[in-house]
C-alpha cells in the first residue's frame, strides 16, 4: 500500500470515528441541574482543599505549587471518571449474578448488505434501507450493525407485528411458543425508553423501512434481570424487545443454536402474564435440543445464563 493510500486510510478512518456520537435519549441536561452539579463538585473541591492544607508545610505546599499544570489535569480527570462512576444507577444492583456464557463459536455478525438481503426474502415488500450507515465505526457498547425493519411496515400495532415476526421464525426454526394468543395489548408492551427510541431511529432514516441500528446481543448486560439492565443502560442505550431480537434471529440464526449459548431477556418489552396490565415480567427466547422456546420470566430475577440486548442512539452529523 502507497503512502497517499495508508494517509487516505486514516483520513477515512478519523472522519467516520468522529461521526459516532453518543445520541442521549434523556437530552441535554437543564440549567438547573448544571449549577448544582457545579455546587456539588465545588464543596468537594474546598473539602479537599482544607484536608490538603492540614497535611502540608511550606516546602511541601510549595512543590505542589510548582506541579501546577499537572496537578489541574489529574485533578480535573479523577473528578471526571468519579462523575462518570457515578452516572450507572445502583438500583436494582443486587439483581447481578455473575456468568461466563458467551455466544456459539459459529455466530459471526453478516454484514448489513446480506441481512437486508435474508429480511426481504422472508417480507418482500420492505422498502428502503440505508446500508450506507453500516460502514461506520459502532458506537461504544455496541457490538455491531443490524438490520431491523420498523415494524409499522408490518403491522400497525406492535403487538401483531411481534406476532407476524415470531411466525417468520417459527417457520424456519423449530420453536416452541409459550404465548400463543397471549400477545395482546393486555399482555405485551414496549417499555417507554424503547419508543423514544424507535422514533429518533424512524426520523434519523427517514423514508427507510428497514432501519440500521447499533446494537449488542445480550454479553453487555449477561447475569442481570431485566429491570437492573434498564436501570444500568449508558445514556443513549435502550432495550430490545421481541421484535428486534426476532430480526436478529431471522439474520444470525446461530445465535440461539446451542444449550450452552447466552439466552435472552428482551427488556425493551414488559409482559403482563395474566393480561391485567400488571407488567412485573419479561418475554424470553431460550434454546434446548427441542430448538427454541419462547416464553416469560420474572423481571427482577438475575440469572447467570441469560443476557438482554440492546441498541444505541449515535448523532447522524
Amino acid at each position: 500500500m502507497s503512502e497517499y493510500e495508508t494517509l487516505q486510510r486514516q483520513a477515512i478512518l478519523v472522519a467516520t470515528t468522529r461521526l459516532i456520537v453518543p445520541l442521549h435519549l434523556a437530552g441535554n441536561t437543564t440549567e438547573q441541574q448544571n449549577r448544582q452539579l457545579w455546587e456539588y463538585l465545588s464543596e468537594a473541591v474546598e473539602r479537599a482543599h482544607k484536608t490538603a492544607i492540614e497535611q502540608l508545610d511550606q516546602q511541601s505546599v510549595q512543590t505542589v505549587l510548582e506541579a501546577e499544570q499537572k496537578l489541574k489535569s489529574e485533578v480535573a480527570e479523577l473528578i471526571v471518571k468519579a462523575v462518570e462512576r457515578h452516572t450507572v444507577s445502583d438500583k436494582y444492583k443486587s439483581e447481578e449474578s455473575g456468568s461466563d456464557r458467551v455466544y456459539p463459536p459459529t455466530y459471526r455478525v453478516r454484514p448489513v448488505e446480506a441481512q437486508v438481503t435474508e429480511i426481504r426474502k422472508v417480507f418482500p415488500n420492505l422498502g428502503g434501507c440505508q446500508e450506507k450507515l453500516a460502514h461506520r465505526q459502532v458506537p461504544q457498547g455496541a457490538e455491531a450493525w443490524f438490520a431491523i425493519p420498523r415494524w409499522q411496515a408490518l403491522a400497525p400495532a406492535y403487538n401483531q407485528a411481534a406476532e407476524v415476526l415470531i411466525d417468520a421464525v417459527a417457520a424456519r426454526r423449530r420453536f416452541s411458543n409459550r404465548l400463543i394468543g397471549k400477545l395482546g395489548e393486555t399482555y405485551l408492551r414496549q417499555t417507554e425508553r424503547t419508543k423514544l427510541a424507535e422514533r429518533i431511529l424512524a426520523d434519523q432514516q427517514q423514508d427507510s423501512d428497514i432501519l440500521v441500528v447499533a446494537a449488542q446481543a445480550g454479553m453487555l448486560h449477561r447475569g442481570s434481570s431485566a429491570r437492573r439492565t434498564r436501570a444500568a443502560v449508558a445514556g443513549n442505550e435502550f432495550g430490545l424487545g421481541v421484535f428486534a431480537f426476532g430480526c436478529m434471529l431471522l439474520t444470525h440464526p446461530e445465535r440461539l443454536s446451542t444449550c450452552e449459548t447466552l439466552m435472552v431477556d428482551c427488556c425493551g418489552d414488559e409482559y403482563s402474564a395474566h393480561g391485567d396490565y400488571t407488567f412485573d415480567r419479561v418475554p424470553l427466547f431460550d434454546y434446548d435440543l427441542s430448538g427454541i422456546e419462547f416464553s416469560i420470566f420474572y423481571e427482577d430475577r438475575a440469572r447467570s445464563l441469560w443476557g438482554s440486548p440492546t441498541g444505541f442512539l449515535y448523532k447522524v452529523v
